[in-house]
């Protein structure tokens, strides 16, 4: 089944949510980056996030960016989506192995202490920045944390991804649910006694759950409208002319340096672990258009 995001409001808009199915572009990051379970289900949660909080923004042009700078062994994630569903990232180490914590994949080991940075460029002088601490690096609770700190928006999100047992991803997918600020208290209350009651995002897509299905537990009694949905997918914009603005940038001497060497060299894309090869000769034609 293809990924998608539901966009939807509650209460007659005194709640807005946000739901994903993110199976199928998780197991593309898994793939690309060939990462161990536990750097599976951080990135596979941060990207689910961010596909969410991306389909929040207005523009084409706009773009979200969440940055995890820890101290755990996985040395930090960074992903990045648009508003029309497209979302790359990477973990800096792909490799990351700990033993489980209560029967879990321990991601909030795998991060340790840090910080969450959420950057969006929506094409203003400056784009807005926002930092928080990581609360449990759990990344759900830390994103919860930072919707309430940086944006003053209380709202509750749920992250899950599933392995299967060869290591591929078996579903993935979340939820982010916000109140405004008008909100009656039965509907808070009732809102908050539903999410005390579900059963975990993972439980739930294991069970066969849409991101339709997962809104309807969590705003039960709530009158539940869907607006929207979009498809989401892993797509990185990267290619070779991109890349060569990148060799370029670096300067002459270090060009004239792996020219000399007289090897072909191979750069990756942080992203998308997408390979270009360059020969001398490219180089030297780089070389030239170099400062």
């Amino acid at each position: 089944m293809e990924d998608y995001i539901v966009r939807a409001t509650a209460a007659n808009a005194q709640i807005r949510a946000f739901a994903a199915s993110t199976t199928e572009l998780v197991e593309q990051a898994r793939q690309r980056h060939n990462t161990s379970p536990v750097a599976s289900a951080a990135l596979g949660r941060l990207l689910t996030g961010g596909v969410m909080m991306g389909s929040m923004m207005k523009n084409p042009t706009d773009i979200l960016t969440l940055q995890v700078k820890c101290a755990g062994p996985i040395g930090g994630l960074t992903v990045t989506a648009d508003s029309q569903g497209n979302v790359k990232g990477y973990v800096n180490n792909p490799d990351v192995l700990l033993p489980p914590k209560n029967g879990k994949l321990d991601v909030g080991g795998a991060l340790g202490a840090g910080f969450l940075n959420v950057i969006k460029d929506m094409g203003l002088k400056e784009p807005y920045s926002g930092q928080t601490v990581l609360q449990t690096g759990e990344i759900a609770e830390d994103l919860t944390y930072y919707f309430a700190t940086s944006e003053q928006v209380p709202s509750s999100v749920g992250l899950g991804v599933l392995m299967e047992k060869d290591n591929t991803v078996k579903c993935a997918g979340g939820f982010i649910v916000q109140v405004m600020p008008f909100i009656e208290d039965e509907v808070l209350e009732r809102l908050e006694k539903n999410i005390q009651n579900i059963q975990s995002v993972t439980a739930m897509l294991d069970n066969g759950h849409t991101p339709e299905d997962m809104l309807a537990k969590v705003l039960e009694g709530l009158e539940l409208e869907i607006v929207d949905t979009l498809p989401a997918h892993f797509s990185c914009n990267c290619s070779k002319e991109r890349i060569e603005k990148a060799i370029i940038s670096i300067g002459k001497k270090d060009i004239q340096s792996m020219i000399d060497d007289g090897k072909d060299i191979e750069v990756k894309c942080h992203f998308c672990n997408t390979a270009y090869n360059y020969t001398v000769d490219e180089l030297k034609e780089l070389l030239k258009k170099s400062r």
